[in-house]
């Protein structure tokens, strides 16, 4: 796969959709366009050589059922945006990144090695993580998640924070 198998208009149609839903979900992308048009890109490469659009940051396996929890957006993001501003491969970033306020700085890797991925799904362990967070439900859809504070905005029914109420004590 060539950087010209993936076109500039291809590259922008990706962006403008991620934006749109990141925005809607009370997400925000990376404002650094240049970087943030590389990794849309790196999705594109991995949706056309996988089926799939796997974090252009990690190595995917091409098994989507191996790789499932890097397919953008991972199931790390929500976590790494709330304690270090910013994603793994930092499309994602916190209002305050937007707003200037923070900047990114480097993260490091939540993914458990491969090894350790591969014994717990072998070991019937139902989450390749344990957390420790909250679990925080909106009262508005029901929509739950697991980190230190609720969304700004519910992916699902746009409630605001304040419409969600802590549903389950960390651990």
């Amino acid at each position: 796969m060539t950087n010209s198998d993936i076109s500039k208009a291809e590259v922008d149609a990706l962006h403008k959709k991620l934006n749109v839903a990141a925005e809607s979900g009370g997400y925000h992308l990376n404002p650094d366009v240049e970087f943030t048009n590389d990794l849309v890109h790196g999705l594109l490469v991995n949706e056309k050589r996988y089926g799939y659009p796997s974090c252009p940051c990690r190595l995917a396996t091409g098994n989507k059922s191996d790789d499932l929890d890097i397919i953008c957006p991972c199931d790390y993001r929500d976590a790494d945006v709330v304690e270090y501003e910013t994603c793994y491969c930092g499309l994602y970033v916190s209002k305050d990144v937007v707003d200037g306020k923070k900047e990114i700085s480097k993260i490091p890797e939540r993914r458990l090695p491969e090894e350790s991925r591969a014994s717990r799904v072998a070991s019937n362990t139902s989450s390749l993580y344990e957390s420790t967070l909250p679990v925080w439900r909106c009262r508005v859809c029901g929509y739950l998640c697991a980190r230190t504070e609720p969304p700004e905005v519910c992916p699902i029914c746009k409630a605001k924070k304040d419409r969600f109420e802590k549903f389950i004590e960390s651990a």
